[in-house]
């Protein structure tokens, strides 16, 4: 099984945890067959955190996960935090796979995304 899991930071303000995991609601809802399903994970300040998603995931069947950092820059938690979780689970996990996609922000699309909410 491949799962997809987006990695956000996490907020104090329970609303904006909310908000990420309706958005990524939204991404199962359209994502189609690539994957066997979607989760999200917090870095700090909520739950679940990457490393018991992780667990989870790699417990039941699911064999690979694409990570997607929930982030715009590549700050600390995306150059630094995420690649030692995935050390991490890796190192409990050798047997499984994990493949980070680049940080939100990096994607070229994000400036069309920006310009079209600009417009409204």
């Amino acid at each position: 099984m491949k799962q997809l899991l987006i990695a956000a930071h996490g907020s104090r303000r329970e609303s904006s945890n909310d908000e990420v995991r309706a958005l990524v609601a939204q991404v199962a809802d359209n994502l189609g067959v690539a994957f066997d399903g979607v989760e999200v994970a917090f870095l700090e300040l909520a739950t679940p955190s990457v490393e018991s998603v992780l667990s989870e995931l790699f417990k039941g069947q699911t064999k690979e996960v694409v990570l997607l950092p929930y982030f715009l820059s590549a700050g600390i938690h995306v150059v630094k935090d995420i690649p030692e979780e995935i050390d991490k689970a890796l190192s409990l996990w050798p047997d499984k796979k994990i493949t980070v996609l680049p940080h939100i922000g990096a994607f070229d699309v994000m400036a069309s995304v920006i310009a079209k909410a600009c417009q409204h």
